[in-house]
């Protein structure tokens, strides 16, 4: 019975285990910084802040479309030239090489130890003046950890990068001088090597942080049912 137990609680472990692991989870961290006045510049132009010509890229303005999605949500408003701004924001975004891990665990193996008690139980037959006896032991044994094997398995992962860097229009078109105003930085990292797929995560992560103070890195964690990730894709919900 206890080997049967210490089998179903192996199982019911392992169960669990892979219930959580069905739902697909994306990880970052995010960074941001404002100015006591950030939240009255609304008005913003969306720049490329990586290589010029960037803005031409396909995958660019896919990134941008999100990028645009929640500033508007957030209250800002898109502007088509630059002398009307209020801010300037400079988008980049990067994916680190891959960094390879390898991990050694062991895990139990369970069978019989021992034996924890013995109990005979005897007859006794009477013939007339003979008398036979016969009996049975039971043996209970017991269970436990016998000993272990070791396994290991080697895992890639990648980081993956979004800066949001937004500067003072009317001082630069003044001053000619970089004035910012407020930052949001998300850093994730995870097995996928896809920008497509996981840019809509960290764009739901950042969303209520931008053009805040966090005081410190915010850990987020965003699933990939998150509705705000389907609205984000142009998916409707049901």
């Amino acid at each position: 019975m206890l080997f049967m137990k210490i089998i179903s609680v192996s199982l019911i472990v392992c169960a669990t285990l892979l219930s959580g692991c069905a739902t697909t989870r994306f990880n970052s961290s995010v960074d941001s910084l404002a100015k006591a006045d950030a939240t009255v510049k609304k008005r913003y132009i969306l720049i490329s802040g990586g290589k010029e010509g960037e803005v031409n890229n396909l995958q660019f303005q896919e990134f941008a479309t999100y990028i645009n999605k929640v500033l508007t949500e957030k209250g800002f408003i898109k502007v088509g030239a630059f002398q009307d701004a209020d801010v300037a924001i400079f988008f980049t975004y990067a994916i680190g090489n891959p960094q390879t891990y390898q991990y050694t665990y062991s895990l139990p193996i369970y069978g019989q130890t021992g034996v924890s008690s013995a109990n005979t139980n005897g007859t006794l037959t009477s013939y007339g003046r003979t008398a036979t006896y016969s009996s049975t032991t039971t043996y209970t044994p017991t269970y436990g950890v016998t000993g272990s094997t070791t396994h290991s398995y080697t895992d890639t992962v990648y980081t993956r990068f979004l800066f949001l860097d937004a500067y003072d229009v009317a001082t630069y078109i003044k001053e000619n001088k970089m004035d910012q105003v407020w930052k949001t930085n998300v850093v994730s990292s995870g097995s996928s090597n896809d920008l497509r797929l996981v840019m809509p995560y960290m764009v739901t992560a950042m969303k209520p942080y931008l053009c805040t103070n966090t005081g410190r890195k915010i850990d987020v964690e965003v699933t990939e049912d998150d509705p705000a990730v389907q609205l984000l894709r142009g998916v409707q919900i049901r």
